[in-house]
C-alpha cells in the first residue's frame, strides 16, 4: 500500500483506511507514503503492517533507515523512485543528483528488507515496467529488488520472474490489476514458476 497524499504531505494522510486493510487482510501488509520519522514508523509496526517502506527520509536521514533496519529485522524497504535514473524525493516532486544504483549501494550494508523500485516516468500509465534498470539495480546491489511503475500486464510479470536470480523479489501492480489487464491468481502463477 501507499499513502500517496502522505507522500507529498510527509505525514500519514490516509492512517484510518490503512489501518482498516491492515485489520482486515489476512496477509502482509507493506506500506509507504510519508513515513519520514521513528514515531512513524514504530506506529506502524504497532498497528500490525508487516514492511514500512522509507524513501525520501532515506535520502534524507540515512542513519534513520539503518537504526530501523536494526530495530525491525527484516520490516525496513528503501524506496529508490527514479526519473530518468536519478532518484525522486517528496511524493516525486524533486529529483536529486544520485542515481537510483548509488542509492541502493548506500543501503547493502544497513540490513534493509529490499528496494522498491519505480520509474516515476512509467508509474501509473500502463506503459510496460522499466525492465532494464530493474534489472540493472538487482545486478548492481546485494539487496533483492522489488519491481514497480507501469506494470501493463502479465508479459511483465513474466520478464521479471525470468530474472528472480539477478535478485528480484517481487512486482507491485496497480492499475493494471484495477483495469483488469492483469488477472492476480495468473499473476501469481508465473511468479511462482520460476
Amino acid at each position: 500500500m501507499v499513502d500517496l497524499d502522505g507522500a507529498f504531505a510527509g505525514e500519514s494522510r490516509n492512517a484510518e483506511a490503512v489501518e482498516a486493510v491492515v485489520k482486515a487482510f489476512p496477509g502482509h501488509v507493506q506500506l509507504g507514503g510519508g513515513i519520514r520519522n521513528r514515531a512513524s514508523i514504530e506506529r506502524w509496526f504497532n498497528l500490525g503492517v508487516s514492511r514500512v517502506v522509507i524513501g525520501t527520509a532515506a535520502m534524507e536521514n540515512p542513519d534513520l533507515v539503518r537504526e530501523a533496519a536494526r530495530d525491525f529485522p527484516g520490516g525496513i524497504v528503501v524506496a529508490v523512485d527514479a526519473w530518468d535514473g536519478m532518484v525522486a524525493t517528496k511524493g516525486w516532486a524533486e529529483v536529486s543528483d544520485v542515481s537510483a544504483i548509488d542509492m541502493g549501494r548506500q543501503f547493502e550494508d544497513a540490513g534493509v528488507a529490499a528496494l522498491l523500485f519505480t520509474d516515476v516516468g512509467r508509474d501509473g500509465m500502463l506503459k510496460g515496467c522499466n525492465v532494464q534498470a530493474t534489472i540493472d539495480l538487482a545486478r548492481a546491489v546485494d539487496i533483492p529488488v522489488i519491481a514497480s511503475g507501469g506494470v501493463a500486464g502479465i508479459g511483465d510479470i513474466r520478464v521479471l520472474a525470468l530474472h528472480a536470480r539477478d535478485g528480484i523479489e517481487g512486482v507491485i501492480t496497480g492499475r493494471a490489476l484495477y483495469d483488469g489487464r492483469l488477472d492476480l491468481a495468473t499473476a501469481l502463477t508465473v511468479a511462482a514458476a520460476d
